[in-house]
């Protein structure tokens, strides 16, 4: 049998974590030759490279990312043994929580449907990773991941055993600054035509979604900005950039929190949340109390909450 030194991922772990080999050096109180050493004996034991060094920062490969995302569990685990050991065998452990949320989805959404987990009588240790659709499926499918929540359902040519369980829909809320909205001319959804927007990546749901509805409409605006991180649209939407769009479901939200303005709305364009999971019936603690209560706040129809 093959074994991992588990000194040298340790220095890999903490290179990660510090942000650098000179960082980690001072947190081991070791030598910069010694931990970059013991980095090179590390990916000569695995056979792959762990870092692109192709410039002068260190940025991970895929197999780099891989061995991060077991190395910071086995390191967590090694940390909660101890608190059992000094703390005695009855202490409280935490449920573990691994979710994916695609980048598409509106960090809005995704706080709300992680706000439950923050109520339960267990207390549980969450970890969120954000990706992309194809890769968190991937990671689900390795049991990587407990549970992936996504606008997209897992498709069922994917060749991946993984179940979608609705969490809820909703329409279409288009927001503009207050002095970009007062620059806009006529009634909604005339107004967006050529008006300045930030849309969505045209490969996303929402992205085709909106082509067709602009193309109905005859009234299409001018896109300047195709942006994936919700949150930067957010961002630039406050600043005035242009106009964007996000859920119905978090208007209130969104309107408080980056003081903008409501454009409109439809129910002619319609996003799905969804729970994917690898199996048909939830019994994490956690996801089961996620799926519940999103279906109870984030359904706008009786019927959208059944699974698939």
């Amino acid at each position: 049998m093959k074994w991992l030194n588990y000194h040298h991922l340790l220095y890999f772990w903490t290179v990660v974590r510090e942000g650098g080999i000179q960082p980690a050096a001072r947190r081991l109180r070791l030598t910069h030759p010694t931990i970059s050493a013991q980095l090179k004996q590390l990916e000569a034991s695995l056979g792959e490279d762990l870092f692109d060094r192709s410039g002068r920062s260190l940025e991970l490969t895929e197999t780099g990312r891989l061995a991060y995302q077991y190395a910071d569990e086995i390191f967590s685990l090694g940390q909660e043994f101890l608190e059992v050991v000094q703390n005695g065998p009855n202490v409280y452990r935490p449920l573990r929580l691994t979710v994916g949320a695609t980048g598409a989805l509106p960090k809005v959404v995704v706080r709300q449907l992680l706000a439950p987990v923050f109520g339960l009588e267990q207390r549980v240790r969450l970890t969120c990773r954000e990706d992309e659709h194809e890769r968190l499926l991937a990671m689900l499918a390795t049991h990587e991941l407990d549970v992936v929540f996504s606008d997209s359902p897992v498709a069922a040519s994917s060749g991946i055993k993984a179940f979608n369980h609705v969490l809820g829909e909703s329409g279409i809320t288009f927001f503009a600054a207050p002095e970009l909205k007062k620059k806009l001319r006529g009634p909604f959804p005339s107004c967006l035509r050529s008006a300045p927007f930030l849309a969505p990546l045209p490969n996303t749901t929402l992205g085709r979604a909106l082509t067709h509805w602009f193309e109905e409409l005859d009234a299409r605006p001018e896109t300047v900005a195709e942006i994936q991180d919700s949150a930067l649209i957010k961002a630039l939407g406050h600043e005035g950039i242009g106009v964007f769009c996000l859920p119905t479901v978090v208007e209130d939200e969104v309107t408080k929190q980056y003081r903008v303005r409501v454009l409109g709305r439809t129910k002619d364009i319609r996003e799905r949340f969804y729970a994917i999971s690898p199996e048909r019936r939830l019994r994490n603690p956690a996801v089961v109390a996620i799926c519940a209560a999103a279906r109870s706040t984030m359904s706008e129809d009786e019927d959208v909450a059944q699974r698939l």
